[in-house]
């Protein structure tokens, strides 16, 4: 076996680390810890650095020196850092590591894959591979100096939601994965003919167990191995970015994976946990809650959010079950959770450290989002820190989500009953800077695919969904769609299969995909659907009451009131000829958007393209109004001449 020297004489922690590190405010610790090549003296090497505090020994094994816990000891620090280091000479890019640590107070010895490790093997191998992040040459440098306007509230943001290891696999080759550089060529084509603003990736940092698509994480700065390595994904990023398309990835701080190669039990103690079960086992999800109050953890979980936002350019980070976090009996009954010091069920160490995250982001990138997945009132989760909120700026409306499903899960003979359920977003809609989410998590666990969801026979049950996601461009928020649902998958979400690409072959199917390309063009396009995408001046009702046809009448505005755009949703399976609604202005109005368009595979031809006449006649208080016959499940998009008239 090759001799690989160790030295203790060269360390990459200076005194500031060790106090940020302790105090909670280090945001970039992968600079510092794990294994990092360093030149040192003339001779070359890896220092490995782990925080294991409670150990009594620590080692590197590997495939270098076979993975002998006597070969390569490391010291720890004289500073009460709980911290072991050493350089080890010689070793090269791609050998295999874990660190054996023997714990203080049991004579269990644990294989510890690197919590700051940046790569791994394939699973379900476990170990740390040792790589060198450096020397990617990117090319994104003019989306970078235009990010902040294409990130900003006022912008259109449109996002693809994916899960890159079954959007679209290899057909030729046993239906293989796609590996990330095969990904930048066909999903960057398919987002652009799309029209997406933004694409969104299921979690890829590394995992164990398929199943838990990326939410069970081992390794909080190692991309997953299964799709390629690190510079493969940045390649992707890369490409994604010089053709106009924004990165989002999820990001899981809410729970961490059971398996005994993570973080759990790290040195023989709940190093990153809570060690009592009812504040450090997630019930729900069989995982693991992380110890928020420890200011270690903190330095750990900040400094991994910053490291895929500065070593892989994302442009934002959506945070998975930040209700989980804010709640300390979630998915908890009574007895089997501890209130706060205050007697209540908020996690205030959470809390404290979400306001902590948010505010560190932001400072070292503010061109960038931070989404938060939160299914309940907690209030102020989209306002600054500075005035008490969490300080993310968007949030998935998850009761929008749920009402507008429910709603239209409904015979249309029925809605008329649960009108509410249309309506009652808007009574909260600007409470929050809101995202309106059509995920994964509703296409999965016997809850049927969104077309599914719809009633009646195969056209009725496209001509809802159109209408649904005509209705969803043009409701106040930014907008996002699960892979699958652009071209109304019929089958559940499967992670172990591609989407069915097959049904575009039928008309139908092609028809709704058409159609999302054509939304999200027209979202971006026109200003008012997205200038004013959480403020009240944004939108008006012209009609919120009409219950008996199953109707809602609106509109969404810019600054500018000629690019206003008039909403017209009729969400019932009848025709209603001579429906008449109020317009504020007399004149000639177009029909932009019509979701029953042929076009679409819908099948209205008598407003489509056409030219309508807004008549003097008051109408429930609106100074002028149109008369036209509605196509059943149908949105019309209507917007006024430059030519027409104020009243």
């Amino acid at each position: 076996m090759k001799h690989y020297p160790l030295s203790y004489t060269f360390s990459l922690l200076t005194p500031l680390d060790i106090y940020l590190f302790k105090q909670g405010n280090h945001t970039q610790l992968y600079q510092k810890l794990g294994g990092h090549f360093v030149e040192h003296e003339g001779k070359g090497g890896v220092v490995f650095s782990v925080w294991s505090p409670n150990a009594k020994a620590v080692s590197v094994v590997g495939d270098f020196n076979d993975y002998n816990p006597h070969a390569h000891p490391l010291r720890l620090r004289a500073d009460d850092s709980g911290i072991w280091e050493g350089m080890i000479e010689g070793i090269e890019e791609g050998i295999t590591y874990k660190y054996h640590i023997a714990s203080q107070f049991h004579d269990i010895v644990h294989l510890k894959s690197d919590p700051f490790g940046f790569f791994s093997e394939i699973p379900p191998k476990s170990a740390s591979r040792l790589v060198n992040l450096a020397g990617y040459e990117w090319g994104d440098a003019q989306w970078q100096a235009t990010r902040y306007a294409r990130n900003a509230h006022t912008a259109p943001i449109s996002v693809y939601e994916v899960h890159l290891g079954s959007w679209r696999k290899n057909v030729l080759e046993d239906h293989r994965l796609l590996t990330y550089r095969e990904l930048a060529l066909e999903l960057t084509q398919y987002l652009v003919e799309m029209n997406y603003t933004h694409v969104e990736f299921m979690p890829l940092t590394e995992y164990p167990y398929d199943g838990s698509w990326g939410y069970q994480v081992v390794g909080y700065f190692a991309v997953t191995s299964r799709l390629g390595t690190p510079h493969d994904l940045m390649y992707l990023i890369d490409t994604l970015h010089q053709n106009g398309i924004g990165v989002i990835m999820d990001w899981v701080p809410s729970h961490f994976a059971v398996d005994m190669h993570g973080l759990i039990n790290f040195d023989g103690t709940a190093l990153y946990e809570h060690d009592d079960p009812r504040q450090g086992f997630h019930p729900e999800w069989g995982s693991i809650i992380f110890n928020y109050g420890r200011n270690e953890v903190q330095s750990f979980l900040i400094s991994s959010a910053m490291f895929w936002l500065e070593m892989y350019h994302i442009d934002g980070i959506r945070v998975d079950g930040v209700a989980s976090m804010l709640h300390l009996d979630y998915a908890r009954k009574e007895g089997e959770w501890i209130p706060n010091a205050q007697g209540g069920n908020e996690n205030l160490e959470a809390i404290a450290f979400l306001k902590k995250l948010n505010t560190a982001v932001y400072r070292a990138f503010p061109d960038i989002v931070m989404i938060a997945e939160e299914s309940t009132a907690f209030p102020m989760v989209t306002r600054p820190v500075s005035v008490g909120g969490l300080g993310f700026g968007f949030k998935w409306n998850m009761g929008w989500m749920h009402d507008s499903l429910k709603y239209m899960s409904y015979d249309p003979l029925a809605r008329q009953h649960h009108h509410a359920q249309l309506t009652f977003s808007m009574w909260y809609g600007f409470d929050e800077n809101f995202m309106l989410p059509l995920s994964h998590d509703e296409v999965v666990h016997m809850k049927g695919s969104l077309i599914n969801k719809m009633p009646g026979d195969a056209n009725q049950k496209g001509g809802n969904l159109r209408a649904l996601y005509g209705y969803m461009m043009a409701h106040p928020g930014k907008k996002l769609l699960f892979m699958g649902g652009e071209i109304a998958q019929y089958s559940e979400w499967n992670y172990k299969t591609s989407l069915d690409w097959h049904i575009l072959d039928n008309p139908l199917h092609a028809g709704i995909q058409t159609m999302v390309s054509d939304l999200n063009q027209l979202y971006s396009q026109e200003r008012a659907l997205h200038w004013f995408d959480e403020k009240r001046e944004g939108f008006e009702w012209i009609n919120d009451e009409d219950a008996p046809h199953n109707c809602i009448t609106f509109i969404r505005k810019s600054d500018i009131p000629e690019e206003n755009i008039y909403v017209v949703c009729n969400f019932a399976d009848t025709t209603h000829v001579g429906y008449r609604f109020g317009v504020p202005f007399i004149g000639t109005y177009e029909v932009i958007f019509d979701s029953q368009s042929p076009v679409y595979g819908g099948w209205n031809t008598q407003t489509t393209d056409e030219t309508l006449v807004a008549s003097s006649d008051v109408f429930y208080g609106w100074a002028g109004s149109v008369c036209l016959t509605l196509a059943p499940l149908s949105v019309l998009y209507l917007k006024r001449k430059l030519s027409v008239k104020s009243l």
